[in-house]
């Protein structure tokens, strides 16, 4: 799963994402979480358009209203036939969500929880796959891969990350194109390392949250 991130500000997205201007301004985001309102890409009348959405999808028959549908991942395995995604997949509603990494948790033996923050050895700026619905949006996750099952050691998910040429297959590809898109990110080409538990609550909201636990806390 996918329920923490550190988002990129609207200049690093912009040029990364060769987007047309965007009227939007907006700070990295180092603890990004769901019902937060996130950068997303998205691509309209002919070009990539960058635009603000709720994160957590609300699905066509909630009527817009936020509750018990709203949903801020899709599992990979079921985004074609579950009531909530099969429109968004079936309409071509895909976008990008923009991220420098990502937080997950690992269970330790006692029960206790330690976060750890994952990032790319190739993508400084990175992209997940999602779907969107109204102005709303979803990460979808998929099987982990080696590295993040053994992080992610409760449910051994993680969330779909594109590499640069699947960027635009999964915007404007057929769906089989897009289905192709959506496979784990390799190991090797991924860092991970704890960090300190201030992460666990988004009151807390800077760099410093990136910062490797000293050996000893390890």
């Amino acid at each position: 799963m996918c329920g923490r991130y550190v988002s990129p500000d609207e200049a690093s997205i912009e040029r990364e994402f060769n987007l047309v201007h965007s009227e939007w301004q907006f700070p990295a985001n180092f603890n990004t979480a769901p019902s937060q309102a996130v950068p997303a890409v998205r691509f309209r009348n002919g070009s990539r358009h960058g635009v603000l959405l709720r994160w957590g999808l609300v699905p066509f028959f909630a009527n817009g209203k936020s509750g018990r549908y709203n949903t801020f991942n899709a599992r990979r395995e079921t985004i074609d036939s579950s009531a909530s995604f099969r429109g968004p997949w079936k309409y071509g509603q895909r976008c990008i969500l923009p991220a420098l990494g990502f937080y997950e948790w690992h269970v330790n033996e006692d029960g206790t929880k330690q976060p750890f923050y994952v990032h790319l050895d190739d993508q400084p700026i990175f992209g997940f796959a999602g779907l969107w619905e109204g102005e709303t949006c979803t990460i979808i996750t998929l099987p982990a891969n080696e590295l993040m099952a053994g992080i992610h050691n409760s449910k051994s998910r993680m969330p779909a990350i594109l590499t640069r040429d699947m960027r635009e297959p999964w915007l404007i590809g057929t769906p089989e194109a897009a289905a192709a898109a959506l496979v784990a990110y390799a190991s090797d080409r991924m860092n991970a390392y704890p960090v300190d538990p201030r992460v666990n609550s988004t009151r807390n909201n800077d760099e410093t949250l990136l910062d490797p636990l000293p050996a000893e806390q390890d």
